[in-house]
């Protein structure tokens, strides 16, 4: 056990890093997706619970090229192959537990960069801002990550941004010209709020509330109800807050629950 854990989570706190308490099975110890960093309180008392836990760092402001080199393949071969050595170098890395890799990179301001596992084989990139790495000085059993340099971490060279973004290219479907489909109806007005979103702001709780209630109306499960709800708010611009969307569903089921069972009476 490395006695000073708390102290380096501390200073990755200090440093501006999102400190996530692991456990030996590289599990949170906490819920930490959606909130605020740690405090210095709180990983004070966190790391007196449990005084062994690994640290990861959150991928909110960075992403990482995860090199694995233990599970059947070597992420470096893949690594190697791209001819682009220079894009690894002068930033921030660390050795991995298992002899593996994990170079860091700031996320560009005006590029959304999505996680990829499988970005190439044997090599993830994490970046999703509800992921995590684990690093230096945790262990695994006996071996422990380590810091192979103190470099800044760099803003990621254009060749490998050209490369993560032909790899996350979103689909394109078919350009059909001036195809406009014909005899829409309310059920095909569901499935694009679901893409679409709720609309503007002012008229997103009616429209969740007629979109949850045209589900349920066509015989659609609550709880999948609820899940389409959520997806469909996601997809909209100015979102509700989760609580707002939670009351308006609970409400169109109670309001179908009654319907069924006057219709019923």
């Amino acid at each position: 056990m490395h006695p000073n854990l708390v102290n380096y989570a501390l200073s990755y706190t200090e440093h501006g890093f999102s400190v996530i308490p692991i456990g030996n099975n590289k599990r949170p110890l906490i819920k930490f997706a959606n909130k605020p960093p740690l405090t210095n309180t709180e990983i004070h008392e966190i790391w007196q619970k449990y005084p062994t836990a690994n640290i990861a760092l959150k991928t909110d402001k960075f992403f990482v090229i995860d090199v694995d080199r233990h599970s059947g393949g070597d992420g470096m071969e893949s690594i190697k192959a791209l001819n682009h050595d220079e894009w690894f170098k002068n930033t921030l890395t660390e050795r991995t537990a298992h002899n593996g890799f994990h170079f860091f990179f700031t996320k560009p301001k005006d590029l959304k960069i999505q996680q990829n596992i499988g970005f190439l084989p044997s090599v993830d990139l994490k970046a999703h801002e509800n992921n995590y790495v684990v690093v230096a000085p945790s262990m695994l059993g006996d071996k422990s990550y380590k810091w192979l340099n103190h470099e800044p971490m760099r803003k990621p060279p254009k060749g490998l941004i050209d490369l993560i973004l032909e790899k996350q290219k979103e689909f394109k479907p078919v350009d059909l010209k001036d195809y406009q489909p014909t005899g829409k109806t309310q059920t095909t007005e569901l499935f694009e709020k679901i893409a679409n979103g709720l609309g503007k702001t002012g008229g997103r709780n009616n429209a969740l509330a007629s979109f949850v209630g045209g589900l349920l109306f066509r015989n659609v499960e609550p709880h999948v109800a609820a899940k389409l709800a959520v997806i469909a708010n996601e997809n909209t611009e100015d979102s509700l807050p989760m609580s707002e969307v939670e009351r308006t569903v609970n409400s169109m089921i109670e309001k179908e629950i009654r319907r069924r069972e006057e219709q019923d009476g």
